[in-house]
């Protein structure tokens, strides 16, 4: 059963390993471990353990206390909204940010502002 502290470290695991534009093959593979072994990781169905944590650091170029920053919070906001780390760590975030700044400048302002329009039409409707 994995804890809050599990899916923290395997949240933070996954951000960093995105931002890096690494595969999960690509990282298991710097470590000598299987992909899915990284999987586990990273849905926190496996814990990291201490000698592990360090490596994974080590492949993934960030001190071993990246992975706690933040910690003291998501688990204070357990149930609540999404933190920052929380949104900016899921795919579709990234992907969204990407394609964002694929656009030129005008469909930008264009999008920002439906979306806005969306979440102010969200509040009225309530």
């Amino acid at each position: 059963m994995a804890t809050d502290i599990d899916l923290h470290l395997g949240r933070r695991l996954r951000r960093r390993r995105r931002l890096l534009g690494l595969t999960q093959q690509q990282l298991a593979v710097q470590v000598g471990i299987r992909f899915q072994q990284i999987q586990k990781y990273e849905c926190g169905a496996n814990r990291i353990s201490a000698a592990r944590l360090w490596q994974l650091a080590q492949a993934l170029e960030t001190p071993v206390s990246y992975f706690y920053d933040g910690v003291a919070e998501a688990l204070e906001t357990k149930g609540g909204l999404p933190t920052a780390q929380e949104v900016f760590s899921r795919k579709e975030t990234l992907d969204l940010i990407q394609a964002y700044y694929q656009l030129e400048e005008r469909p930008r302002r264009r999008l920002l502002d439906l979306a806005k329009s969306l979440h102010d039409s969200k509040d009225v409707a309530a």
